[in-house]
């Protein structure tokens, strides 16, 4: 899809180039109802000002857009660390930014980035507003959408299963035995990826006759801290302890196995338990986390990869699963 040019936004706003152009920059001159007019237009239409335009308008860009929806652990901060060495070793650079699982958020740092003309986007998105696709599908560069490769990409996406991954973890806990099964988790609104884990775990449960006999989760950003806090309050509240619980992600998890030591309760024997992410935290511990090791820094690289032979005139795929393996600790 071609790029939206300054002139359809006027023609839109029914004003000026000039006009626009000044609306768009500053205000200068504009009065504020035709600014709302022209910025109303922009946002219709898409539209993305060149912020390199004059005398870098002709240069190519060297650096790459990369958009996370958070650096709170160790699990983005170690996929960009595989997109970065890939991007760096061919002489590109990274421009960065955190969009906290914020869609509307996220929409304002892609208008930003693209305002930038980068050569190329990484989104880990949290969930496209209709004028972030909009935006993204008119961006003409290399995007690549990370983390899922379960989804229907603006051009390529690279990423595990998130769905099969909590049939893995599902599977897993029924194969040893387990079949009274609880799941807590953290916002799943705001993170979808673990949204459509808990899909897949519920899923198998299903399939392999287990019972849910609890699930509890809070609109609140994953950690230990809720990990514990809320494996304290379902404990108190089930009608029948879960012989086992599978968590959104490791640092909940491990919030779930020191409530279990400050309880006095044994894990697994009392209470298996299992995460997502195959974060360092979970495997240094006593009793190492039942987990699936989701392969972070071979994202970042693959992705890095897929951009790099689009910009060779590689045939690349449209969407690239990475896989995903199942570290089986001593917690379940």
């Amino acid at each position: 899809m071609k790029r939206v040019k300054l002139s359809q936004v006027a023609e839109l706003a029914g004003v000026s180039e000039i006009t626009a152009s000044r609306a768009l920059r500053n205000g200068a001159n504009v009065a504020p109802q035709t600014q709302k007019k022209v910025a109303e237009a922009a946002q219709q239409l898409g539209y993305l000002p060149n912020r390199i335009a004059g005398s870098l308008a002709g240069a190519a860009s060297n650096q790459i857009g990369v958009i996370v929806p958070s650096l709170t652990n160790n699990v983005f901060p170690q996929v960009l660390q595989g997109l970065e060495s890939r991007l760096t070793a061919a002489g590109y650079h990274t421009i960065l930014g955190v969009s906290d699982y914020l869609p509307e958020r996220e929409e304002v740092m892609i208008r930003t980035i693209l305002a930038w003309r980068p050569a190329a986007l990484v989104i880990g998105t949290a969930g496209l507003t209709d004028t972030s696709r909009k935006m993204l599908e008119q961006a003409d560069v290399p995007i690549v959408e990370i983390m899922d490769c379960d989804i229907e990409p603006i051009d390529m996406a690279a990423g595990i299963s998130q769905v099969q991954a909590g049939k893995a973890l599902g599977y897993y806990l029924t194969g040893r035995g387990y079949e009274r099964l609880a799941y807590i988790g953290h916002d799943l609104e705001a993170d979808r990826r673990a949204g459509k884990r808990r899909e897949g775990f519920l899923a198998a449960a299903r399939e392999t006759g287990a019972t849910i006999t609890a699930e509890l989760t809070a609109p609140a950003p994953s950690s230990v801290a809720l990990g514990r806090d809320l494996t304290a309050r379902l404990l108190a509240e089930a009608p029948e302890r879960p012989q086992a619980i599978c968590y959104s992600n490791d640092d909940m998890a491990v919030g779930g196995i020191f409530h279990c030591m400050a309880a006095g309760l044994d894990v697994p024997g009392d209470l298996a338990i299992c995460g997502f992410n195959g974060l360092d935290i979970g495997q240094q511990l006593p009793c190492p986390l039942t987990t699936i090791e989701s392969g972070r820094t071979g994202i970042g690289e693959q992705a890095a990869a897929m951009i790099l032979s689009r910009f060779h005139g590689t045939p690349t795929p449209t969407r690239l699963d990475t896989g995903f393996r199942l570290l089986r600790g001593a917690s379940a």
